[in-house]
């Protein structure tokens, strides 16, 4: 049987991992790297980019890329790229590809399964989503795993027979979750989860390039919208300088005019202190989602034996500091956080496969916020309506299945309106609207006619409703809907269809197409004699690539890199080595 792989899709870097015969291993994409970048990009001449590519052009042509779409996941929001309007889902099935295509390059056989990872806080309508981008890749999502608990599971893999209570603290590029996690006797149960599918390293970013562009007289909005090319290149700047002021005082931002171009542009310097004035208001949002998860777990603080930190962003010495004053111990990271998430969930890939290396491992899961239906209620003579009954509360161990009975308010009504709500709100406008659908065929008479309403929750997050009409047996099944807002299984065949037509870079021609999209990018920042030294390599590369000898190609690509690791101030680094 061909093995499962276990996927880390994240918002700013991606990964791919498997359970070897001793313990998960991440696989290599192309280019070597242990991270792909979670960037889509389509080229002139229509070629599709993802990962450190795709990365490149997207500082020359920020028009032509796309990041942080896994925010975008369960949502109608789309981006035309090359003249294609894309979805979420596509674009996130072209990451899932990617990383299937490396899995099946070191497989050296087709792969067909895969265990993914997702926020704790993702809703209903996002793992559906997550699920379609899986089947528009050529996967089979086997199993929806909630990333602090896949950060448990590599942990829990290495040292099953402690007890002890962990608390999973992950803030990564785009979102921020924490669970608490109890482990005994190769058992990892998970307690409760939090979070916010919008808090994360990309954040602070984007706080950082807001003020280093103001601080030369450019609001950050404005220039999004009328400077798109100058905003990419000092986000480029701005991440490369958030990674630096993890290991120094200070570090300098160059802030190109109005073309583009770096070479007559501004310096701007930026010490941590400012750094972290600046992100402090965004950090300071961990902590209700860790009160919360406390709470429902009936912790304290002082009863966590051990904080674990997951997460790109974490490696942020004010957020390692935050983790310290708020648990008053020291965190740990001994797995690398930006791989930790890949790591559990090839451990999971395992359990789905009944690999013989996790036999002793159970592990389980809740559900990270709160089911039910919209209710009307009575006072004295006047009904209200709007108000949020649960179904399920939020962390209910799955999977799970809970009914609970209802009951028509007028004379004669032969049908109810039951309208799905996540959320922890006592009123439904300031929860999720799920779904909604209508039971009919109610026998008529007075008030109180009864109506049975259970909901299903699984392992992978998804939710099925059933009503069932007491008097008559009558049943609706509802699975709550569409694989994603607006993504019907039409569209979802239909974009399998797009993908197996559009080119994608041959997997053996990715270090080729990457060097030289990073070559034209560095060719834009030189001065006029570097240029021209750059400009020659290149059109020797371009000429070694058309005769298609290896040798030849190779000996001008490492004349071409050399130039590259000497010049590129940005020093960016293929492997994607940071989600901060």
């Amino acid at each position: 049987m061909d093995p499962i792989i276990g996927i880390d899709l994240g918002t700013t870097n991606s990964a791919v991992a498997y359970l070897s015969e001793q313990e998960p291993e991440i696989i290599l994409n192309a280019l070597g790297g242990r991270l792909t970048p979670s960037i889509v990009g389509i080229d002139e001449a229509g070629v599709v980019l993802v990962g450190a590519a795709a990365r490149e052009l997207q500082v020359v042509r920020p028009d032509r890329c796309v990041s942080l779409f896994k925010r975008w996941m369960g949502s109608d929001r789309t981006v035309t790229l090359g003249g294609r309007t894309l979805t979420p889902e596509e674009l996130s099935g072209f990451v899932l590809r990617s990383l299937k295509a490396d899995a099946e390059a070191f497989f050296q056989k087709p792969i067909t399964r895969a265990v993914v990872t997702v926020p704790a806080y993702f809703n209903d309508q996002q793992r559906k989503a997550t699920i379609a981008a899986g089947r528009i890749a050529g996967l089979t999502v086997e199993r929806i795993l909630n990333e602090p608990t896949a950060a448990a599971i590599a942990y829990g893999f290495q040292g099953a027979d402690e007890n002890k209570i962990v608390l999973v603290f992950d803030l990564g590029g785009g979102t921020f979750d924490v669970s608490v996690v109890e482990q005994f006797d190769g058992t990892l149960e998970v307690r409760s989860s939090a979070g916010e599918t919008s808090l994360g390293g990309e954040d602070f970013t984007r706080t950082m390039a807001a003020r280093v562009l103001e601080s030369v007289g450019l609001p950050f909005e404005r220039a999004e919208a009328t400077l798109p090319l100058v905003v990419s290149r000092v986000l480029q700047q701005c991440e490369r300088a958030k990674c630096q002021l993890s290991r120094e005082a200070t570090a300098t931002i160059r802030v190109p005019d109005g073309t583009g171009d770096l070479v007559n542009g501004k310096e701007v310097i930026v010490t941590r202190e400012q750094l972290e004035k600046w992100v402090a208001p965004i950090l300071a949002r961990i902590e209700q989602p860790i009160r919360r998860v406390l709470a429902d777990a009936r912790l304290t603080r002082e009863k966590i034996d051990e904080v674990i930190l997951v997460g790109g962003a974490t490696r942020m010495p004010l957020v390692v500091q935050r983790v310290r004053d708020l648990f008053g111990r020291e965190p740990r990271g001994r797995l690398n956080p930006d791989e930790v998430v890949a790591l559990g969930a090839a451990v999971q890939a395992g359990l789905v496969e009944r690999n013989a290396a996790v036999n002793d491992l159970v592990v389980t899961d809740v559900s990270p916020f709160t089911l039910g239906i919209e209710v009307s209620k009575e006072f004295q003579s006047e009904t209200k309506s709007g108000y949020f009954d649960p179904v399920i509360d939020r962390n209910t161990v799955i999977p799970v299945s809970r009914m609970k009975r209802y009951t028509t308010m007028q004379p004669n009504q032969t049908s109810i309106m039951v309208k799905i709500y996540q959320g922890e709100s006592r009123r439904v406008g300031e929860n999720l609207l799920l779904g909604e659908f209508e039971v009919q065929g109610i026998p008529a008479g007075p008030r109180g006619q009864e109506v049975d309403v259970r909901f299903t929750y699984d392992l992978n997050g998804i939710l099925e409703i059933e009503a069932t009409v007491v008097a008559t047996k009558k049943m609706i099944s509802h699975v709550i809907a569409r694989h994603a807002k607006g993504l019907s299984e039409a569209s979802i065949r239909k974009a399998v269809r797009d993908m197996e037509k559009l080119k994608a870079h041959p997997r053996d021609e990715t270090r080729n197409h990457y060097i030289l999209t990073r070559a034209d990018r560095l060719y834009k920042e030189l001065s006029a004699e570097h240029r021209r030294f750059l400009g020659s390599l290149i059109d020797g590369f371009e000429a070694a690539l058309e005769s298609r000898e290896p040798e030849t190609i190779e000996r001008y690509r490492e004349g071409l890199e050399d130039f590259i690791a000497e010049f590129d101030a940005s020093n960016d680094d293929p492997t994607g080595n940071s989600d901060e």
